[in-house]
């Protein structure tokens, strides 16, 4: 559990959910964290004294992730209050449903911008300060593979985006000896999507396992590609998702 001491790692969208495990998960295994958050002032604070009480470092940045100057600023306040970037979690992530013929521009516009383009944008402000051995990993979703609802469009279509940009990018960093990674999670109990909210019978029914997971179960699998075990993988995909796309 302390194969990541004194990594220092930003989890993007960390005060609550997946987010919030892999900050945790993170802490538990050594390492220093910043989480970047919008809104949920309180919760942060949380995430950051359960990361201090682990006897880590931890910091909590407010910023928008569809405000390509705050996706920056938040890498540059990660390097400031660590001493550097080690490990860059692009977890942030929304979601907007409906048909496409009724979605309005806003709602595209920001889907694509926190789902896909701050992905690309923390990764080029990170990539300056990773070293040899440093990690990106995204945190994508399994309907980027399948679609089995309709009214998903935009948002499965922004996390397909992530497969190219996850390849691409371990082409780019692969000499300098940086993976970049990308996890799927599947149904997931979370605020956002609970295991018994509405969908969440016909998500299980969509699983061969029958059953939601937790945020742990996102957060081993991201822990997982951070550590030195993982070394030798990049370009990869991981779906952690019962069985949905199976």
């Amino acid at each position: 559990m302390n194969e990541l001491v004194g990594k220092r790692v930003l989890v993007t969208g960390a005060s609550r959910g997946i987010g919030a495990g892999i900050a945790l998960a993170f802490a538990d295994r050594g390492a220093d964290v910043v989480i970047t958050y919008l809104h949920s002032t309180d919760k942060a604070a949380e995430v950051v004294r359960a990361i201090k009480a682990r006897g880590r470092r931890g910091l909590a940045v407010q910023a928008d992730s569809a405000d390509p100057a705050a996706v920056r600023r938040s890498v540059e306040d990660t390097v400031n209050g660590l001493g550097g970037l080690d490990i860059l979690v692009n977890n942030v992530g929304i979601s907007r449903s409906g048909p496409l013929a009724e979605m309005s521009f806003a709602d595209i516009d920001a889907v694509l911008n926190v789902n896909a383009r701050a992905a690309a944008l923390a990764s080029q402000a990170a990539i300056p300060h990773l070293k040899q051995g440093g990690r990106i990993i995204t945190v994508g979703s399994c309907l980027a593979e399948r679609v089995p609802y309709p009214n998903l469009t935009i948002y499965s279509m922004s996390k397909s985006a992530l497969l190219a940009f996850t390849r691409g990018l371990a082409r780019e960093l692969g000499p300098r000896d940086i993976t970049v990674n990308l996890v799927q999670p599947g149904p997931i109990d979370t605020d956002q999507n609970p295991a018994d909210g509405e969908w969440a019978e016909p998500n299980r029914r969509l699983t061969s396992l029958g059953r939601y997971g937790s945020p742990a179960d996102i957060a081993a699998a991201v822990t997982f590609l951070a550590s030195p075990s993982a070394h030798f993988m990049t370009g990869s995909v991981v779906t952690v998702d019962a069985g949905f796309n199976a």
